[in-house]
């Protein structure tokens, strides 16, 4: 069997996982990045407590490998009665693991404009959330394009751990069929070439939007 026949023998299959991989990864990261821009406002907020809360989470969750995250989630939380399917739990766990490193590149664009203009919006009267909305937000969005498109390409292939909850994304499909072929190499090669085709759409619609910014600015 040529490899062009192994893959079109195999293509809808690999097709059905990549398809699980985009979704769960779109929603890890859209998860994520809620997380990590609350976690990053209450990292530079006055309120003492409140550094403090973000500054645990970011440590605990960047301290320990995702791998260890996801079987808490799928594995221990039903030990004390909490149940969720392999596809919600893929996505609370690459959604809490993103959100702890997008913290971080939303605290540092943030920090990176001119503290005077937060300054200047509170004098003319602008309550801290509409400053930070109209002035601020505007401004570090450009700096935060390029490390939050990295980060979504580290989470799409970091998605291939969720195969150990028996979800039926990309790598899990490649197992499955390099179990039932006992073609390992043809395999895992075209599993690759899926990744690789993800993250290669994913930094050219990153390159077209960064080069649109910059005729605009």
């Amino acid at each position: 069997m040529s490899y062009i026949h192994f893959v079109m023998q195999f293509f809808s299959l690999f097709l059905q996982g990549t398809v699980v991989t985009v979704q769960v990864t779109i929603c890890g990261l859209l998860l994520g990045l809620v997380l990590g821009v609350v976690a990053a406002l209450m990292n530079i907020s006055k309120l003492p407590v409140l550094p403090w809360i973000a500054r645990l989470y970011t440590w605990a969750i960047r301290g320990t490998p995702l791998l260890v995250q996801i079987l808490i989630i799928y594995a221990g939380l039903p030990q004390i009665g909490i149940n969720m399917n392999a596809f919600v739990s893929g996505v609370l766990a690459l959604g809490i693991n993103a959100g702890a490193y997008i913290a971080e590149i939303v605290r540092a664009g943030i920090l990176s404009i001119d503290p005077g203009q937060m300054e200047a919006a509170e004098s003319l009267g602008m309550r801290y959330g509409l400053a930070m909305r109209r002035i601020i937000f505007p401004q570090a969005y450009r700096r935060l394009l390029p490390p939050l498109v990295n980060e979504f390409v580290a989470l799409l292939k970091d998605s291939s751990l969720v195969s150990t909850m028996a979800l039926t994304e990309l790598l899990r499909v490649g197992q499955q069929v390099s179990a039932a072929t006992f073609k390992p190499m043809q395999t895992y090669i075209t599993v690759g070439l899926f990744y690789l085709m993800m993250t290669s759409i994913i930094v050219f619609i990153s390159s077209r939007i960064e080069r649109r910014l910059e005729v605009r600015s």
